[in-house]
């Protein structure tokens, strides 16, 4: 996996290449852990993103959390047809805000 972060102010993008799977999760968790502080506005862009794992889904599910908390906001941006199905299918659809 891949990552790359662009701070601009208080809003961040990551951009995620490659597998999110239980191999890849710590290393989006800890870049997550280093980047968060003061941001307002997570864009997470999974256009490269070929898989995304329950583990990767515990990771974005506490990043929700984390940002709800601190009373700012998570998009998961560029979501492929199997990402959105396995969103669907647990109902995560309906808890990040997905464009």
């Amino acid at each position: 996996m891949k990552l790359t972060a662009e701070k601009n102010g208080t809003a961040l993008t990551v951009h995620l290449s490659g597998e999110l799977n239980t191999l890849t999760a710590p290393e989006l968790s800890a870049l997550l852990d280093k980047e968060l502080g003061g941001v307002q506005e997570l864009t997470l862009n999974f256009a490269e993103c070929d898989y995304v794992s329950s583990a990767g889904l515990r990771i974005l599910l506490a990043t929700f959390k984390k940002m709800k908390a601190s009373k700012g906001s998570m998009v998961l941006s560029n979501v492929g047809e199997n990402f959105m199905d396995v969103l669907s299918n647990t109902g995560l659809d309906a808890v990040f805000d997905i464009q």
